[in-house]
């Protein structure tokens, strides 16, 4: 069985091909390929060692562990990168670290990788020995670390999923928001209602519980099954849906201004909009150029640039 996010690439017959010259792959049942990297030069300590096992423990634990129930062939395995600048080293064994997680995604016909999530996490507290065994329970809260993990684990299958069929990633979402549930009466940061409105139960929160959201959440599905997926073919109807796609999300933004979902959103895509929309018919340029303004107005000289030439 392949994973539900093929049902949408099976719609279109362009696709079938695709799915066919890769049937003689090997199938494997871990879903995600994140890449782990560590920063710590501002920790002062001779056991440097610490933090390369840190990171051969981490990978492993995100891509060994099978997240679904879902079969993934190695082309189909979730791109993702988990930065880590660790920042303290308070007591043996304990660090606080600021992360960014990065989701890719390829886009269909090209080699070009867009980036679906490219979120900041500054409040990564969380306690690793040399040989510690990463153990996790979605049901009960274990320990911080295999929480964090396990939380953007969840968050890129769902966001994943989200782009190749409509709210195809809810059931990794509501696994999201039970880590995060989980997780609140550990005194942890991060996991809070009341802390932040930049993190990861906000996140969870947008993309789960709020149904207000769900019209993003399409958006997201428009802007690449339908935009990006069809850019080799017909960029003109690509735009035009990428610039539906933006018109939905400005819809919700307008009841619902600074959430951490279309503030992420934004700041994983504005670069990418400005490619995208800097050809293409001037008129179809300018209406982006100012549904643009209305979502993000701090990073008007950047989307300046789409109707300068």
């Amino acid at each position: 069985m392949l994973r539900t996010s093929s049902i949408a690439f099976l719609k279109k017959s362009s696709f079938i091909f695709l799915l066919l010259s890769l049937s003689l792959c090997s199938l494997k049942g871990q879903e995600l390929n994140f890449t782990v990297s560590i920063n710590a030069d501002v920790v002062q300590t001779t056991e440097r060692a610490i933090f390369d096992e840190m990171k051969t423990s981490f990978e492993r634990f995100l891509n060994e562990t099978i997240w679904t129930n879902d079969q993934f062939r190695n082309n189909e395995k979730i791109k993702a990168n988990l930065a880590l600048t660790i920042q303290d080293q308070p007591n043996i064994g304990q660090f606080t670290a600021n992360a960014q997680i990065q989701i890719v995604r390829p886009v269909y016909g090209t080699t070009y990788e867009t980036l679906l999530l490219n979120f900041a996490d500054r409040d990564w507290d969380f306690q690793f020995n040399q040989s510690q065994p990463l153990q996790f329970n979605q049901n009960n809260f274990t320990n911080n670390l295999t929480s964090l993990l396990a939380y953007y684990a969840y968050i890129a299958l769902g966001i994943d999923y989200d782009s190749f069929s409509p709210l195809g990633g809810t059931p990794f979402f509501q696994t999201a928001l039970t880590i995060v549930n989980n997780a609140q009466n550990s005194g942890a940061v991060g996991w809070g209602q009341f802390q932040t409105r930049r993190n990861r139960y906000w996140l969870a929160e947008n993309l789960m519980t709020n149904a207000q959201y769900e019209p993003v959440r399409r958006a997201i599905y428009e802007y690449h099954l339908n935009g990006m997926d069809l850019f080799q073919t017909d960029p003109a109807t690509a735009r035009q849906n990428i610039l539906n796609a933006l018109k939905e999300i400005q819809r919700v933004n307008s009841i619902l201004p600074n959430s951490i979902l279309i503030i992420s959103f934004l700041d994983t895509k504005s670069d990418e909009l400005v490619n995208i929309f800097s050809q293409g018919e001037m008129s179809l340029r300018r209406e982006a150029y100012n549904e643009l303004l209305k979502l993000d107005p701090t990073r008007r000289s950047k989307y300046q640039k789409i109707v300068q030439n």
